[in-house]
């Protein structure tokens, strides 16, 4: 391979130029001959005894140098973008510009490549974090989770009340004709919660196991299946079955059925410090994602739809990988959602262009300041994989890339640097006052000189 030229195209497009020479071309078109010459028909000739001249003459002198030139177009595409320093992010779109036996091959391929960076500030920026502090309301509404949870449902021998959860088959009408995703079987619902299109639930209170009854409706203006908007419907309901909890009583006995604590207060102090905690990652992930916003907001990048197009796809596909965890396919949840394919895909599009940006930022930020991980944080990380998917660590590395997982503590630890750097002012949360509305607080200054704790997982906001 020898690389002729690299242009620069709009959207951080480039255009690479690089020949094969005639002896290489040559090699790869004689393998090529032998691999699909049986393939072509020649008058007078069993398929594959035919002499290539007489194949070439009749079906093209290049036909075969076609072929070597597919063959050989990985291994020199990848010698030519390495030649040329760039880093493609796209697919490439490639040419044959001329193409001899005598003269080898010249080729022109087109890729969208990682854009060129230019920082704004990223040293001295400023931000907010707000000192939240756990209110017993917030304990006391876990405890109240906690209880339903450990609730015994007891059958309801009459009608269904708000709050009961009943067994339900159901299919739904609109002009008479039943529509897709309108059908369920045993499906279990608690009235009153809201799951359903607004007027649903409230029409089967009052109903009792065996009942079989039709309900009108009408669905929401904004509905997001464009086809039911605004649509009146009858389902047509069974209730299968009624029942209520009955909830435990609150007591110590209680905190050590549900908990590794003697008492409902040691469970409820254990739940606030839970909380803080919570809180405390939550405001450091505030103060986080503000300065990082900062940085990406400084930025000057000329980035390439394909890039974005690459994470929207990721972070779908991360999405259907979760659905099928819990035993559900995209198709069934479009369905119950009532969205088409686009619809739930541009949801992904803000997020995609936010996290491409975020990370060419940070990744320039690194680049800029000289960051880089160790081995040793790099074994540290591939062991902390391993024992999240309880693996080997030597059968981790052999599947996870190591130069993205280095690339990756990179990034975690520029963002480090910006918050390193960073002024932070510490507010008290908003007050209420008098009338119920929240009062703002005022700010006390505060330079950030210790890192964020490792649980805050600062990666998320780089991914």
């Amino acid at each position: 391979m020898n690389l002729i030229s690299c242009d620069k195209l709009e959207k951080s497009t480039v255009a690479i130029q690089f020949s094969i020479d005639a002896e290489t071309l040559a090699d790869a078109s004689a393998k090529a001959f032998k691999r699909e010459s049986k393939k072509y028909s020649v008058p007078g000739f069993r398929k594959g005894k035919a002499p290539r001249g007489m194949i070439e003459r009749m079906y093209g002198e290049d036909i075969f140098l076609y072929d070597a030139v597919n063959d050989l177009f990985p291994a020199e595409y990848e010698a030519a973008v390495k030649a040329a320093g760039v880093e493609p992010v796209g697919q490439p779109q490639p040419e044959v510009v001329s193409m001899t036996a005598a003269d080898g091959a010249v080729l022109k391929v087109t890729v969208p490549v990682k854009p060129e960076v230019t920082l704004g500030d990223y040293v001295g920026l400023k931000a907010e974090k707000t000192a939240n502090t756990v209110e017993q309301s917030a304990v006391e509404a876990e405890i109240g989770r906690m209880q339903d949870r450990n609730a015994r449902q007891l059958t309801r021998e009459g009608a269904a009340e708000n709050g009961d959860i009943v067994n339900i088959d159901f299919e739904g009408f609109v002009d008479g004709v039943a529509f897709e995703g309108g059908k369920g079987e045993k499906f279990d619902l608690t009235l009153g919660s809201g799951s359903f299109i607004p007027g649903f639930e409230e029409q089967i209170v009052g109903h009792k196991a065996g009942d079989e009854f039709d309900i009108e409706v009408k669905f929401p203006d904004d509905y997001a299946a464009e086809e039911l908007k605004g649509k009146a419907a009858t389902f047509k309901i069974k209730v299968n079955e009624v029942k209520y909890k009955e909830l435990p009583a609150l007591d110590d006995d209680f905190a050590k059925d549900v908990s590794e604590y003697d008492t409902l207060d040691e469970l409820k102090d254990s739940i606030r410090k839970g909380m803080q905690d919570n809180l405390d990652r939550a405001a450091d992930q505030e103060v986080e994602n503000a300065l990082v916003d900062q940085v990406v907001d400084g930025m000057k990048a000329d980035i390439p739809q394909a890039m974005i197009d690459s994470r929207l796809e990721e972070l779908v596909q991360d999405f259907e990988y979760r659905l099928q965890q819990q035993g559900m396919n995209l198709k069934t949840y479009l369905g119950y959602m009532g969205m088409e394919l686009e619809q739930f895909r541009a949801q992904f599009t803000e997020q995609a262009e936010k996290q491409v940006k975020m990370r060419l930022a940070l990744e320039a930020v690194a680049a800029r300041e000289k960051i880089e991980a160790t081995e040793d944080e790099v074994e540290a990380e591939l062991a902390r994989i391993a024992d999240m998917y309880k693996m080997e660590v030597d059968k981790v590395r052999s599947i996870i890339d190591t130069a993205a997982v280095k690339a990756d503590l990179a990034v975690n630890k520029a963002i480090d640097f910006i918050k390193e750097k960073a002024e932070v002012m510490t507010k008290a949360p908003a007050q209420k006052g008098d009338d119920g509305e929240k009062k703002p607080a005022k700010p006390k200054k505060r330079v950030v000189k210790k890192k964020a704790d490792a649980e805050a997982e600062a990666p998320k906001s780089a991914e």
